[in-house]
């Protein structure tokens, strides 16, 4: 059996071919909304400047004097290069002069883009025309107040001090706040690490067991960061859905709360897996969207698996590696941020990861990556596989591991 998985988002958008001995079961396990055709550029430019809960981006700007564009980053597929040049268009029209008008990416914790990735992220176009900087998590933020939970905001000072404020994010399953966009640009992308800090460790403390992989109902985490998210002011808010090839088919604009729970009430159904695979001995998890967040895929992973046991293939082709990461990654042989290590790969799990791009750090997200066996192409992973599985496998292929997410574990 022949299948086609998606790889390298950000280097040309390819095909990666498997195959599997013909007597193996295979089941192809995909997210609802993979096959969805993305918008025109006409249907992409209407759902932006049709508000939900909003007035209309050029009535906001109207008498402004300065705008910043936040966008999140590389870890994110969301096409902000199709999306920036409508929304400077409106902000140019409503009298917004150009070099007033700013973008901030929205790192959180993870490390700097390149001018190169902005390029890509943003368009040539964008670049050339305005600034865009790197949100520092240790310097040049402002305290705009304190949450109900102790969290002293302090956030990006370019943002806080622009008088319009735009946030571009995706909307897609996360594994703590239930679904990402909206607020999330703002707490933890925009914040100050000790805001990050409070909000990870002690917030979601108070309630962990309300967090979880499309959790999105009294979610403490996502209460958190609406509530800091309000207190920021930010204007308008894009949330994007995207297809299994990381194309906008739906992008959901106006107020914070309003655009994004539209957002997440399609997310909900588009992001989930059919079928859903189950009683598998191996379930092979492809990193596509958020290669460089592989360890996003365990869950996908293991959930597949007869008791939850068995074997996981992670296929994580990342040319750029793993993304710098200044909370969870590690910082040294034998420590790291302030919530490393992040997890760990179970007993019951026998993990390969594929990763054509190998380093000595790839696995570092774990705390115990020496249980990992690693491989660099899909056929020696296929030759490990049938060594192990002489008689057959029962294999789950679930196509999208960093993004589609199984919905009945969630309500």
């Amino acid at each position: 059996m022949k299948i086609t998985l998606p790889r390298h988002l950000w280097y040309g958008n390819t095909d990666l071919p498997i195959d599997f001995p013909d007597d193996w079961d295979v089941q192809v396990c995909p997210m609802k909304g993979a096959e969805l055709p993305a918008l025109t550029p006409e249907q992409l430019k209407e759902s932006i400047l049709t508000p939900i809960d909003s007035r209309p981006l050029s009535e906001l700007a109207q008498g402004k004097q300065s705008a910043v564009i936040i966008f999140d980053d590389m870890t994110r597929p969301t096409p902000t290069y199709n999306i920036a040049p409508v929304v400077v268009e409106e902000l140019l029209a409503a009298g917004i002069p150009e070099d007033k008008i700013t973008f901030v990416c929205a790192l959180g914790t993870h490390g700097a883009l390149t001018q190169h990735e902005f390029r890509k992220k943003l368009g040539t176009e964008i670049t050339r025309r305005f600034r865009v900087y790197n949100h520092n998590i240790y310097e040049n933020c402002v305290e705009i107040g304190v949450t109900e939970r102790g969290t002293r905001m302090m956030i990006n000072r370019e943002v806080a001090e622009a008088d319009l404020k735009v946030g571009v994010g995706i909307v897609t399953p996360h594994p703590q706040v239930g679904f990402s966009g909206g607020g999330k640009l703002i707490l933890p992308g925009i914040a100050h690490v000790d805001s990050i800090s409070h909000y990870h460790l002690e917030v979601e403390a108070m309630g962990k067991e309300t967090t979880g992989m499309g959790k999105h109902q009294s979610n403490i985490l996502r209460d958190e960061i609406d509530e800091a998210a309000a207190m920021a002011g930010i204007d308008y808010f894009i949330n994007v859905i995207v297809n299994g090839r990381g194309g906008a088919t739906h992008i959901y604009a106006g107020s914070m709360k309003g655009a994004h729970a539209r957002a997440v009430d399609k997310a909900a159904n588009h992001y989930d897996t059919e079928p859903f695979p189950a009683g598998k001995d191996i379930t092979i998890a492809n990193a596509f969207v958020k290669a460089n967040e592989m360890v996003i895929a365990l869950l996908m992973g293991i959930l597949p698996l007869k008791d939850m046991t068995g074997t996981i293939v992670i296929i994580a082709d990342s040319p750029e590696g793993q993304v710098v990461h200044y909370l969870i990654g590690r910082w040294g042989s034998n420590y790291g941020g302030r919530q490393y290590p992040v997890t760990a790969i179970p007993d019951s799990v026998d993990l390969i990861i594929m990763a054509p791009y190998l380093d000595k750090t790839f696995g570092d997200w774990f705390a115990n990556p020496e249980r990992v066996t690693w491989t660099e192409s899909w056929n020696e992973t296929l030759e490990l596989l049938k060594s192990r599985f002489e008689n057959g496998a029962r294999v789950a292929v679930v196509p999208n591991a960093t993004m589609q997410y199984y919905r009945k574990f969630s309500l």
